[in-house]
């Protein structure tokens, strides 16, 4: 599954299946599109076959790029890629790559990449956390401490611990919880119409607060 974005059209693309109709939008309707994407995510989860739920993860990575703004000399730097990170074991396998590729942010060339430690993440943009760092999550989140790294997880309690996008089951779907305090200290700025999506968005103090 694809959410290909032009000018004023948003595509949907499920893996696998045939292609879905393009919307076009006129540029008064855009907000209304971000929201669309995100909710669009959870509907497509009760179609048949339905999507794994690491495919829907995915998705919803790629859309945060989308809807997330990085600080400007991060936004600016030249070159370089822009970077998906998964930290621990990777629950994604080829889905992750599957739904990045051929993908740009910012005229960015979308990569996923796997690392062993917080410290590789300098060049990552969003840090997906696997539930076998759920032990180290303390010291991740203050080895990150102020980077412009948007954090991502599926753990139980990701943002309370500090983390700040956590994925969670609403009603058999996955949807998402927003930490404002630890996306804010990051010095990311979350789309309106993303925080309008999410199921619950906290203000929680980070550690050592």
């Amino acid at each position: 599954m694809k959410y290909l974005h032009g000018t004023d059209c948003v595509r949907r693309v499920p893996h696998d299946q045939a292609r879905w109709p393009v919307l076009c939008l006129r540029p008064f309707l855009r907000a209304l599109a971000v929201a669309s994407v995100f909710l669009a995510i959870p509907a497509l989860q009760a179609q048949n076959p339905r999507p794994t739920d690491y495919e829907v993860k995915a998705a919803y990575l790629y859309n945060f790029g989308r809807f997330v703004e990085w600080p400007g000399k991060v936004a600016a730097a030249e070159g370089g890629s822009f970077t998906v990170c998964v930290l621990g074991q990777d629950p994604f396998g080829p889905r992750l790559d599957a739904t990045l590729a051929g993908e740009t942010i910012g005229g960015k060339t979308i990569v996923a990449k796997r690392v062993s430690s917080a410290e590789e993440s300098g060049n990552c943009q969003i840090l997906f956390l696997s539930l076998t760092e759920a032990s180290r999550l303390s010291k991740i989140i203050t080895d990150l401490d102020k980077k412009a790294v948007l954090t991502v997880s599926d753990m139980p309690q990701f943002v309370k611990g500090g983390g700040m996008i956590q994925f969670v089951l609403e009603e058999k779907r996955i949807r998402f919880e927003v930490n404002l305090t630890a996306t804010q200290r990051a010095g990311l700025t979350l789309s309106s119409e993303l925080l309008k999506v999410a199921t619950v968005v906290r203000k929680h103090p980070l550690p050592g607060d």
